[in-house]
């Protein structure tokens, strides 16, 4: 046994991708998908979970995020630093009718995630859920090492989950067809999926029935899911809620959008469905009420000013909620 394998535990979630600064008017705050999942993860009482990202070498963004990733006690084995290249960073505006606008500077040490070592740790680590997106894979050689770790998680028995995130610069049909190949189970919202149905299915203009899926919306979602061999898919609707399609374009389990006393922002929002999801699932809970939980908890989220809370004490009440419904089902 190597004294890597001696020194880490089994992974529940390994997260790959990329991590940034959100540049908002009044401040900076340390962001990214991968990022605000895994902190999440971490804050709701989850161990194990591990990032892997490339951060600038020496640079104020870069101590941001190590700022924020040692306050929720994540792991630090899968960070590379690059000499050249910067920290991330997305400029963020809201702009009326709009919502978010999002400017993604590059390039980014995260387009220079070196395979190796992150292929070293997975091997290592073996984690029950392998969790990644569209953005870390706009340029090489990122690109290729997340679909070679992505390939080698689906060897080693990992759920591989999906979380698109369709974005300027990730947003080609090439670079999504590629992702679906290599997913487990797919999270997308209802612009994503209508995208991916006008690339690959049947005309997206099944989507918008504000009553629940159609029948040739469910029709659509099963000719994608056997196209791709993908075992289940979230589909995220903000205000109307959530839905979960089997492989035959069942509806498993759905809910309705939560009602909010007041919205701050949606940044990361959807990251932290995925992030209670995951949660939820990993203390045992079983797929529909682990789904109603990221649903109010992704709710509870628009509530606050970016992707993740500066109090530690918003996380107290869902932490519990997690282990209360866990305990119940062990």
């Amino acid at each position: 046994m190597s004294l890597l394998s001696e020194a880490l535990a089994p992974a529940g979630v390994m997260l790959v991708g990329e991590a940034l600064v959100d540049e908002f008017h009044e401040g900076s705050v340390a962001g990214g998908a991968p990022f605000n999942v895994a902190r999440s993860l971490a804050a709701l009482g989850r161990p194990a979970i591990h990032l892997l990202t490339r951060l600038g070498a020496d640079d104020a963004a870069g101590q941001l995020i190590l700022q924020s990733l040692r306050r929720f006690g994540l792991d630090e084995a899968g960070l590379q630093f690059d000499a050249t290249l910067p920290t991330g960073r997305v400029t963020v505006s809201e702009r009326a009718g709009e919502g978010h606008v999002f400017s993604i500077h590059g390039p980014a040490a995260w387009d220079a995630l070196e395979l190796l070592p992150a292929q070293a740790l997975l091997e290592v680590l073996s984690p029950r859920f392998f969790y990644f997106g569209s953005l870390a894979q706009r340029a090489e050689p990122s690109r290729a090492s997340l679909r070679a770790l992505a390939d080698r998680a689906g060897e080693l028995g990992a759920i591989r989950y999906l979380d698109l995130n369709l974005r300027p610069g990730s947003s080609e049909r090439e670079l999504a067809q590629q992702s679906l190949l290599r997913a487990d189970w797919l999270k997308v919202n209802d612009q994503e999926l209508a995208q991916l149905l006008a690339w690959f299915g049947s005309a997206a203009d099944a989507l918008l029935d504000p009553l629940g899926p159609s029948s040739a919306l469910r029709a659509a979602v099963q000719q994608l899911m056997a196209q791709f061999d993908l075992q289940q898919l979230i589909l995220t609707r903000g205000g109307a809620g959530y839905v979960l399609f089997n492989t035959l374009g069942q509806v498993l389990s759905e809910g309705q959008g939560q009602v909010l006393p007041a919205l701050v922002d949606t940044v990361g929002a959807g990251d932290a469905f995925s992030a209670m999801l995951l949660a939820a699932l990993l203390g045992g809970h079983a797929i529909a009420p682990a789904l109603a939980l990221a649903n109010q908890y992704a709710a509870a989220i628009c509530a606050v000013r970016g992707p993740i809370p500066a109090d530690d004490a918003f996380f107290a009440p869902w932490r519990a909620a997690v282990m209360a419904q866990g305990a119940q089902t062990r």
